[in-house]
């Protein structure tokens, strides 16, 4: 049996097909694991959504922050951002089902036979396994919940900036989020910057990657993580990005993690391009 993590996908499902050709991935037999951003901005998000659904217990997937806007899209609280790549999964008939789906997607998975953590973008120094989980859990009983419409309504913002065990009600689950799906920088003390999205060297003064803020109570964890196509590469320990950027020209990645970690890498010709 083989387990493979695999990088953002964003709706480029004919090259998760070619990359799976390549692994020669058997559903009966081998697993998946998918970073999040399964949908938006490439062309086909409905295909790709039914295809991941429909392999069952073969795959495991965590949001990412696009998932969650179609979530939001289904319920009439996204921003429009004159986007229309995800219409075709609002208006499918099977909508309900998948949005559904969604919903009932974890935002952190933890392995500890094969020793790896999966979410989509980051976690705050402050976090060690046991917050990280714990954090996850309530909003993924927000999102499975009757307060979802009401949560959506609250989920957009950046603040606050900093994590604080006294935060409660949407500003606890808002911080969450944000920490799970959109993290990238942030400060020595965890203050997050949410609109820098360069490659390391590009963020403000003062601002590091989330990985290499000194003494992260994370540190001990092999934690697989997208989110971050300008990565280019990641020489810290125990950190694994697969988001390289097939969307926009890269390739597309899975990582395999039942054993000394292997990359496979499939060049893109590219959906977008970047701005």
């Amino acid at each position: 049996m083989a387990v493979y993590a695999i990088g953002d996908i964003q709706g480029c499902y004919d090259e998760l097909q070619a990359l799976l050709d390549r692994l020669d991935f058997n559903p009966a037999q081998d697993h998946l694991w998918f970073v999040g951003d399964l949908v938006n901005r490439g062309p086909k998000s409905l295909e790709t959504l039914r295809y991941i659904r429909g392999l069952g217990d073969a795959a495991i997937t965590v949001l990412g922050n696009h998932d969650l806007h179609l979530i939001a899209a289904a319920y009439g609280h996204a921003p429009n951002h004159g986007d229309h790549t995800l219409d075709a999964t609002l208006a499918a008939p099977d909508r309900d089902e998948l949005i559904n789906w969604l919903c009932h997607r974890p935002l952190l998975h933890h392995d500890a036979t094969l020793g790896f953590t999966l979410l989509h973008a980051g976690l705050p120094p402050q976090w060690d396994l046991a917050q990280a989980q714990g954090c996850a859990r309530e909003v993924e009983a927000v999102l499975q919940g009757p307060q979802l419409a009401e949560f959506l309504a609250h989920m957009y913002g950046n603040r606050p900036d900093q994590w604080s065990a006294r935060l409660s009600g949407f500003e606890r689950l808002r911080f969450s989020i944000n920490c799970f799906t959109r993290l990238r920088f942030c400060d020595a003390d965890g203050r997050l910057d949410l609109n820098s999205k360069g490659p390391p060297g590009s963020q403000p003064p003062g601002q590091m990657p989330w990985f290499s803020v000194p003494g992260r109570a994370s540190r001990d964890l092999n934690i697989v993580f997208g989110h971050w196509s300008t990565l280019v590469e990641c020489n810290e320990p125990g950190v694994y990005p697969t988001d390289t950027g097939c969307l926009w020209g890269g390739a597309m990645t899975a990582l395999r993690i039942d054993g000394a970690p292997q990359r496979v890498s499939l060049p893109c010709t590219g959906r977008r391009k970047p701005g």
